[in-house]
């Protein structure tokens, strides 16, 4: 396959309408254009997770389809694995595969479908799932794309030369911790680590720093072979989908630790994705041409193409809300701190990072979790961190309520959304991804000295 398949087919008619009549409000998330897929299973039932599709305010449960449903021995081959909860193996299909279940289950779906009488039992409440991170991630890469967050904190640190010589020539990125990554509604604690002041020797002692950061979490399908680097043609094959990710930060511990090889505690004590992974096919009516400002160098042949060029890009819309314990007390919603646009903030397209990732050799798997890096908007009320909105924590950040914040505070909750929407095209969502701080542990005695 190359990277000239990818393009806008039926499924994204955005005439189309549902039998599921929530479906079909005009700022639904889930929309029968969209159907993402997510892991679940029934609040108050056995833990038992089964892989459904977002439609409307309902999950379609792929188990109770298959059972109920009228398939292909093709749809129901790829059907099974949902069945027992299992997204890996779908996600290891070649795209065409990927791209046929959609389409059977979009026909299902649709309004006036001969399969309504049948999947109608198949439905649950979204209100009634409980939601898991969507698939078996075993490995988590971190990016750096996003070029105004990197450039203001860049200013803050490094005033005379904000970006450092590779930044526009080579995808930045640091391999991640898998084993902290949670679904949306994580609550974690305020973690610790070594906090350098103004003393000679630095001490243990909670973050006071802790942090958000707005990125596209981008999930791996077919894997490549160890020593078989993925043409840039060929990269979105490789491409299951995209999900919200909150790739929490500790900026005091960052400072300390990150020289000479990057981050460490700063970020692997929690990561967040949210639970619906949109699939690269219903992203097809929001690709955008990927350019680069005058004068910057363009890639490397081997992160070039021209369907990359012309449509490698996605105009996916962003934004951060904060509820604080104060306000979640009072009855008070969450106030939005910034929002921005992906296309506009990422200075690589995610072709070109799956291509740089597998150059060396490296061997992606399915499932495999790549993130953008805090994507920033070009105007300082579009940070995507506290760093950026409170200038290094100069300048604290009101809130309608009176209460301040340069950084996060216990009880903070932050929540990202994202969206889709185009003259032509039908709206769709991403949902949302949130998570909680809570108050740090006390240390360990074992960590004292005796």
């Amino acid at each position: 396959m190359n990277d000239a398949s990818s393009s806008i087919n039926d499924t994204s008619n955005p005439e189309l309408r549902s039998w599921v009549e929530s479906a079909n409000a005009p700022r639904c998330d889930w929309p029968v254009q969209n159907l993402p897929y997510g892991r679940f299973r029934r609040a108050g039932g056995p833990a038992v997770w089964h892989i459904g599709v977002a439609i409307g305010d309902q999950v379609l449960d792929l188990k109770a389809a298959l059972e109920r449903g009228r398939w292909s021995a093709e749809q129901q081959r790829l059907l099974a694995p949902l069945a027992l909860g299992d997204l890996n193996t779908l996600m290891a299909e070649p795209a065409a595969a990927r791209s046929s279940l959609r389409a059977a289950l979009s026909e299902a779906l649709r309004a006036g479908s001969d399969q309504q009488a049948l999947l109608q039992a198949a439905l649950l409440p979204q209100a009634e799932a409980l939601m898991g991170v969507p698939c078996r991630i075993c490995d988590y890469t971190d990016f750096y794309t996003g070029i105004h967050h990197a450039t203001t904190v860049g200013l803050l640190f490094r005033p005379d030369n904000p970006l450092l010589p590779n930044y526009k020539w080579v995808p930045i990125g640091y391999h991640g911790r898998a084993s902290s990554i949670g679904v949306s509604g994580q609550q974690f604690k305020r973690p610790h680590g070594q906090l350098k002041g103004t003393a000679d020797a630095p001490l243990l002692a909670p973050s006071q720093r802790v942090d958000y950061e707005l990125e596209l979490g981008v999930l791996i399908g077919p894997g490549n072979a160890l020593g078989e680097p993925i043409a840039i043609v060929d990269a979105e094959a490789h491409l299951f989908g995209v999900c919200l990710l909150n790739d929490w930060s500790a900026r005091d511990l960052q400072a300390w630790e990150y020289q000479p090889l990057g981050p460490f505690l700063a970020k692997n004590f929690a990561t967040t994705v949210s639970p619906w992974v949109v699939t690269l096919d219903a992203l097809a009516p929001y690709r955008s041409a990927f350019t680069r400002p005058p004068g910057d160098p363009q890639p490397l042949p081997y992160l070039d193409s021209p369907f990359n060029r012309s449509q490698g890009a996605f105009d996916i819309e962003l934004s951060v809300w904060l509820q604080t314990q104060r306000m979640r007390d009072a009855g008070e919603a969450a106030v939005r701190l910034s929002q921005s646009n992906v296309a506009e903030a990422a200075y690589w397209t995610l072709a070109q990072l799956i291509t740089h990732h597998t150059v060396s050799g490296c061997n992606l798997q399915p499932g495999d979790l790549l993130g953008s890096g805090t994507l920033s908007g070009p105007l300082p009320a579009q940070g995507g961190s506290l760093l950026e909105l409170s200038q290094g924590g100069k300048q604290r950040i009101t809130l309608p309520n009176g209460e301040t914040r340069a950084f996060m505070e216990d009880g903070d909750t932050i929540t990202l959304r994202g969206h889709c929407e185009r003259a032509g095209a039908a709206r769709i969502g991403l949902g949302e991804v949130s998570g909680t701080l809570l108050p740090a542990n006390l240390v360990n005695a074992a960590l004292a000295p005796g």
